[in-house]
């Protein structure tokens, strides 16, 4: 059990060292929009059983931003990279 928690650890290290394959940005920006996802489900949700969610709307375009800045960057990164 213990070396299975270590293995796990240990790639859950490996994923913010400078040279792994998984893209940072991605995960990032897929976080952000499963985050919107969720408050948009609530939202249904809760306007199924007749009441309002209130979202600050700051709080939501935060998350838009970070969605649309992070895919961005990603994709940005991939046209103008070096490598062909």
């Amino acid at each position: 059990m213990f070396n299975y928690l270590k293995n796990k650890y240990m790639a859950f290290k490996d994923m913010f060292k400078d040279d792994n394959d998984i893209n940072e940005k991605s995960v990032v920006g897929f976080a952000s929009f499963a985050m919107m996802c969720l408050f948009a489900i609530a939202d249904i949700g809760t306007g199924f059983f007749g009441k309002d969610l209130v979202i600050q709307e700051f709080i939501y375009n935060s998350f838009v931003i970070i969605t649309l800045g992070s895919f961005g960057i990603a994709e940005a990164g991939k046209i103008f990279s070096k490598e062909k």
